[in-house]
């Protein structure tokens, strides 16, 4: 109900018109890549598959892509609290009716180790031409602000018009608000250095 309110489109006898339109929404996953398919997690594809969204496509979850739950908030333009907001309500409105499974020195248990702990990779899309002629030089400075440098589709991409998805890279040992406003200081700074070049 409220802004989470919206739709769920199973993978399994989507109409191809749907399907196209989430592809052209970059909302659609694919089935998994040769490691996911050798860790057995896109067994039975496509079926108990799916993504909802809401009606202004601000919210997502997907369901069995990797995780049981990839429960996305998004938005264009740099409101990141409102971002997070919106993840925090539907997190706790999703726990009121399935308990996430939760070990007390590992954090929340996911498929994929990397994200255990907190789950949260906050990231953004940008632009940084500059910084992106010297990738030695943009992975350095990611990294001294604990950030990772993803192509424009994630990882396993390459960038698309010079766009990068940079996201958080710790997710164990702080909280999830300490995660998201790591990834804030960092691209700030990223931000910074590619004006002054």
């Amino acid at each position: 109900e409220g802004e989470l309110k919206g739709k769920f489109y199973p993978l399994t006898g989507m109409d191809k018109a749907v399907q196209q339109q989430l592809i052209d929404d970059h909302f659609l996953f694919k089935e998994g890549d040769r490691f996911l398919q050798a860790a057995n997690a896109c067994r039975f594809w496509p079926s108990g598959r799916g993504i909802y969204h809401n009606d202004n496509k601000t919210f997502l979850v997907w369901c069995n892509e990797e995780d049981h739950l990839r429960i996305i908030s998004m938005q264009m333009g740099g409101d990141l609290g409102q971002v997070y907001r919106r993840l925090v309500t539907a997190v706790n409105d999703i726990e009121k009716r399935i308990p996430f499974s939760h070990h007390d020195r590992l954090g929340f248990l996911t498929f994929c180790p990397t994200n255990l702990g907190t789950t949260i990779r906050a990231s953004v899309h940008i632009k940084v031409p500059k910084l992106a002629k010297d990738m030695a030089k943009l992975e350095s400075i990611a990294d001294k602000y604990n950030l990772q440098v993803r192509g424009t589709r994630g990882e396993h991409s390459e960038a698309e018009g010079g766009i990068y998805d940079i996201s958080n890279k710790r997710r164990m040992g702080l909280t999830e608000f300490d995660a998201v406003k790591e990834m804030y200081d960092g691209i700030s700074e990223l931000i910074k250095i590619e004006k002054s070049l």
